[in-house]
């Protein structure tokens, strides 16, 4: 006895005031997941099965349920896989609070007065101020890894978009991977913990995976397993938050080999009268800089590589894109008969094409590729080989993919205007023959000229000689710029410009990659300087230039060094070239 109560009433007075403080935690809790009022319920009642996988945390613990209007908040035990396979159990409320928080703090980062931000002395590139940033945040997902750097950045653009469909396109793996298409490899959903609220996207939570890519072979792709969080703040405004969570299920890292960590990243939208959007983009990660060759850490460094403007930049040219492909009025300077049809049949078989590419360039889990170990090869070149068999859309037999990335004294936008030039193909490209090259089919994706897709043949009098043509894309915008073809053969062309199935058609791209190097910055002017053709002296580009090349037809043939030396050949002899044509121009 205690007094004039037992030590049994006692416990129970203690464990119901612990209760009352976890139940007025989630409360709170509840009303940033939610931005609404939360209050619990008088009683224990029966609630509704979840549209997710998630149970509330609060039922368990006798409480019932909250209440919020009618919505319940996703707070139960999930389980993820742990050692041989057995899952193990984890409380969800971690995820929660991990989300609120990083949306808290993407919020403070996207207001425009903040001064956690400095403005670059030119007024255009913004830096994260790391004094004023520690003193405001506290770290949500650990302390920043030994050796790993520090990159931040943020832009702000109007989009071809409204907030709707850019919220929906953001929470869908598949779409979301689609919109950037040479910024991500491969992206998934593993999980959903919340599908929204209602029939909308607020509150909805969810477990993605995801690598990122910039087109080197010098750069190794990021693996990132991140939690997403979508949010609705007012009529027309929407965020989405990406943070990792290797460190958040218990404490210490999942995977030995992260070579990057994810902090508070995303966007904040909001509609505009015109039916388009106002985009901020924050982006802000840790990585392992030891991992990326010495001419790409200015690059990424400077936040062009994986940063803020590439992302804002690759939405802006995919929505354009869009739009101006679905226009009816969309005009096509086609010099020969293609219809609806094959231009459907058209723009699908250069996607594959340029997702292919991509693959080959950085090696992503998306193919199965092996790298070779050559002596006589250079450490800058990557050599891999994969065997292909009943592939639709690829050749049977052995193909080898060859890369490697170069600095050039010119800037990105006149390299760029060089290259896709077809009447100056001939100085760099073997297949040319050395003659001039001639545009059969200019498909606009853009409202300049550069961005399309073209279909190329041999300018040559005599219309027979003619078996091959060269299918490519060009695209360019403040990140950078690409440059992706294939030859094909003329059969093949005919039964895709007039609507036939183009996933049959095998080809293997080829290409360049072409970005500034990092020392100079970068401003908004991108596109008159490419129409100007101007330069900043002591500035340069890294070019990445890559082959994929079937060196042997049957799947089961061994490869044999002459074929890769020949490979690493090419690469060489082209380089050369396109580095004395824009030294002589």
């Amino acid at each position: 006895m205690l007094g004039n109560i037992t030590i049994e009433e006692n416990q129970l007075r203690v464990e119901n005031a612990q209760l009352r403080d976890e139940l007025s935690r989630i409360c709170g809790l509840a009303e940033k997941f939610l931005g609404r009022p939360v209050t619990p319920l008088a009683s224990p009642i029966a609630l509704p099965r979840p549209s997710s996988n998630l149970e509330l945390e609060v039922a368990g613990n006798g409480f019932g349920g909250l209440s919020s209007g009618g919505t319940s908040l996703p707070m139960g035990p999930l389980t993820r896989p742990g050692m041989m396979g057995v899952e193990k159990p984890f409380n969800s409320s971690v995820f929660v609070e991990l989300a609120v928080t990083a949306m808290d703090e993407l919020l403070r980062l996207a207001q425009a007065d903040s001064p956690i931000w400095m403005t670059s002395l030119d007024g255009g590139k913004e830096t994260l101020n790391p004094v004023e940033y520690m003193r405001t945040f506290s770290p949500c997902i650990g302390l920043k890894p030994s050796g790993f750097v520090t990159e931040a950045s943020r832009e702000t653009g109007i989009v071809m978009i409204n907030s709707l469909a850019l919220v929906e396109t953001l929470m869908d793996g598949s779409r979301w991977a689609q919109m950037f298409p040479c910024v991500i490899a491969k992206a998934s959903t593993t999980d959903v913990l919340s599908s929204g609220i209602g029939r909308t996207r607020h509150g909805a939570l969810q477990l993605m995976h995801a690598e990122f890519q910039v087109l080197s072979p010098l750069v190794p792709v990021r693996q990132v397993k991140f939690l997403r969080f979508c949010k609705q703040h007012g009529e027309g405004l929407w965020a989405v938050v990406d943070v990792s969570i290797d460190t958040a299920l218990d404490g210490a890292s999942i995977n030995s080999f992260v070579n990057c960590r994810r902090l508070p990243s995303g966007c904040v939208v909001q509609d505009l009268s015109n039916g388009y959007t106002r985009v901020t983009w924050i982006e802000h990660s840790e990585y392992d800089e030891s991992a990326v060759h010495y001419l790409y850490r200015s690059l990424l460094s400077s936040g062009l590589g994986f940063g803020a403007l590439r992302w804002l930049a690759t939405l802006q040219r995919q929505c354009e894109s869009i739009a101006i492909l679905l226009s009816s009025t969309v005009p096509c300077e086609d010099h020969s008969v293609l219809t609806q049809a094959g231009r459907r049949s058209l723009l699908q078989l250069t996607n594959r094409m340029r997702d292919n590419f991509c693959a080959g360039v950085c090696a992503s889990t998306v193919r199965m590729w092996n790298r070779l170990h050559v002596a006589s090869l250079g450490e800058d070149v990557k050599v891999m080989t994969r065997k292909s068999m009943n592939i639709p859309g690829e050749p049977p037999g052995v193909i080898l993919s060859a890369a490697t990335s170069v600095w050039m004294p010119i800037m990105h936008q006149q390299l760029f205007s060089f290259l896709r030039d077809e009447r100056q193909r001939s100085k760099w490209d073997i297949l040319s023959n050395g003659g001039p090259m001639q545009e059969m089919i200019h498909i606009p994706k853009g409202q300049t000229s550069s961005n399309c897709v073209s279909l190329l043949r041999l300018n040559t009098r005599n219309q027979n000689d003619n078996t091959m043509l060269i299918l490519q894309e060009t695209w360019a915008d403040a990140s950078g710029s690409l440059i992706v073809y294939a030859p094909l053969d003329v059969a093949s062309m005919r039964a895709v410009m007039t609507g036939g199935d183009s996933s049959f058609v095998a080809l293997l791209p080829s290409g360049f990659a072409i970005v500034p190097d990092g020392s100079s910055g970068y401003g908004d002017d991108w596109s008159g300087k490419l129409a100007r053709g101007s330069s900043n002296k002591g500035s340069g580009s890294l070019l990445t230039v890559a082959f994929q090349i079937l060196v042997n037809s049957l799947p089961m043939a061994k490869l044999n060094v002459e074929s890769v030396e020949t490979v690493n050949s090419l690469l060489s002899c082209t380089i050369n070239k396109i580095k004395s044509a824009v030294s002589s121009a």
